[in-house]
């Protein structure tokens, strides 16, 4: 009869444990405050202390982050709490006289406004609200171009070609040279070829200096990334370290004056989370070391290689769902920065070819390019479909380019001149 009540308790410390373990592996490291807010705040015996509340400036693993941490620390940190207004809201305080003075010239404004792409372009459907507006294209266009005399330059145009045309506008540039810059501008692809023009120089200089994108200052800043996991090489070893530092620091008074069945169920509830967190940090630890297993030759500078969920499941004796959800919006830093979790498996490509392996074949073969002649997404497409044996199309390959933050041939061919003079 002993055995069987001490069996029963131990499944259901397991079972609670297990509850509470699923929706604290699936978190975030910065999210792990809010998880368990519901279970302290039910909870009078238990005390939290965040890993949020220190000092950020001790906690910056300097060992991996040496070449991504600026110099002062209190800055980058200072910088992270500073409100910004958006490019909206600068755009929103100059919509109105003087250059907007009438009713439907300030809609038109105001639609462009909306309308923006995160670059500060124009991509709005102008034909459609004019006809809803009741409006004429000509009419349009005159209030689109006095966007030339907004901040930030640039923004409003259609394009680069006509960025660079609206940022002339206020470059204060001398008149031969202004003439020579526009000239230069609707042939940048050919902008060498002005190089023997007297005014060439001074054209150039300005036009090196045009904020590219437009709306460059505006681009909206990626949140504060705190990896789980840091992997580094310690002498000629590599190790694999938990973040510590951040998680939640959790005191139980197990000294509580009271003896009542309920402090006694509330012990038992406060253990059970401090079991959860622990179960957290030894799954992800253990993600770890079989991520630095398989994927050894990317942590000494070489690609990544085909790693399944499924092999992670198995190893784990979980679903593979499980296993998706536990290393989603997880991050490990490393040398070589910080890479989302999941970068390191394969996704719905192919079984053996991961999208991370063929994003940094992608990035290599972009870094390699003749600047004279940069590689087209069908270039690209046949270059990456012949080294992996697979098929694809050439929308995955300019969406994989995008979220590279690389642009297509034509814009890199631009700049690898303007780069190179």
């Amino acid at each position: 009869m002993l055995k069987v009540r001490q069996s029963v308790e131990t499944k259901n410390k397991l079972s609670n444990t297990l509850r509470n373990w699923l929706p604290i592996l699936h978190s975030s490291l910065s999210e792990l405050n809010e998880v368990i807010a519901p279970f302290v705040e039910a909870n009078p015996l238990i005390e939290v202390e965040s890993g949020f509340e220190e000092n950020f400036e001790k906690k910056i693993p300097k060992k991996i982050l040496g070449g991504y941490v600026s110099n002062s620390s209190s800055e980058k940190i200072e910088a992270l709490t500073i409100a910004s207004k958006s490019l909206y809201d600068v755009l929103e305080e100059q919509l109105s006289s003087p250059l907007f003075p009438t009713p439907i010239s300030e809609r038109i404004a105001r639609f462009i406004a909306e309308n923006l792409d995160e670059n500060g372009y124009y991509e709005g459907d102008t034909q459609a609200f004019c006809r809803q507006q009741h409006i004429e294209m000509r009419m349009f266009e005159k209030v689109r171009q006095r966007f030339r005399h907004i901040e930030p330059l640039g923004v409003g145009a259609r394009d680069l070609r006509e960025s660079f045309h609206f940022q002339l506008e206020s470059s204060g540039i001398g008149d031969d040279a202004y003439v020579l810059a526009q000239k230069m501008i609707d042939a940048l692809e050919e902008i060498h070829t002005f190089s023997k023009e007297p005014c060439f120089g001074e054209a150039l200089h300005v036009i090196q200096k045009f904020k590219n994108p437009p709306a460059i200052d505006y681009l909206e800043d990626s949140p504060q990334i705190i990896p789980d996991l840091m992997i580094f090489f310690n002498d000629e070893n590599i190790e694999v370290q938990l973040n510590d530092a951040y998680y939640p620091t959790i005191r139980i008074d197990t000294e509580y004056a009271v003896e009542h069945a309920f402090v006694t169920e509330k012990i038992k509830e406060a253990k059970s989370l401090v079991d959860a967190l622990d179960m957290r940090r030894a799954t992800l630890y253990k993600v770890g070391l079989m991520i630095v297993e398989y994927q050894y030759d990317f942590f000494v500078g070489g690609d990544r290689k085909p790693l399944t969920l499924k092999m992670l499941a198995d190893e784990f004796g979980h679903n593979p769902s499980t296993i998706s959800r536990a290393i989603a919006n997880k991050y490990i830093a490393c040398e070589r920065g910080i890479f989302a979790m999941k970068e390191f498996f394969t996704t719905a490509i192919d079984e053996d070819v991961s999208n991370a392996a063929i994003k940094d074949y992608l990035g290599s073969l972009i870094k390699e390019e003749p600047r004279d002649k940069p590689l087209s997404d069908m270039k690209l497409l046949e270059l990456i479909t012949k080294k992996f044996q697979i098929t694809m199309v050439r929308r995955t390959i300019a969406k994989y380019r995008k979220q590279l933050n690389i642009a297509g041939s034509s814009e890199r061919k631009k700049l690898y001149k303007l780069q190179g003079s």
